[in-house]
């Protein structure tokens, strides 16, 4: 199993981008509680390993290569993991790198004012 980790540190406009897409944002919501929006997954849980690119690409109703573009974006910001389980790609939340694009914006905003 081959999970991507998001430690390093993120452009915040690059994050802001990446937020300002509906569907991202609806993903995200759905990913934070990802029980109350999608079945059990056959080989994988999904809070610890995260949702199926299949089942955001059905619930979305977007293409797959769309979902798969959306999910890479979000991926490259931070806010969500990746990992591979047999020939599928599943994606969770990466609360920690959220909490600091919070705090990096929190910052940033209260520099400006």
């Amino acid at each position: 199993m081959d999970e991507q980790s998001n430690t390093e540190h993120f452009d915040l406009e690059e994050q802001l981008k990446a937020l300002s897409n509906p569907h991202r944002l609806r993903i995200l919501e759905w990913l934070k509680e990802p029980t109350a929006h999608f079945p059990t997954q056959q080989d994988a849980d999904l809070i610890d390993d995260g949702v199926c690119v299949g089942f955001l690409t059905e619930k979305a109703e977007l293409s797959q290569p769309t979902v798969t573009s959306h999910m890479q974006k979000l991926s490259k910001a931070g806010f969500v993991k990746s990992k591979k389980i047999k020939n599928w790609v599943y994606y969770r939340l990466d609360p920690n790198q959220i909490d600091a694009f919070l705090s990096n914006l929190k910052i940033r905003i209260a520099d400006k004012i």
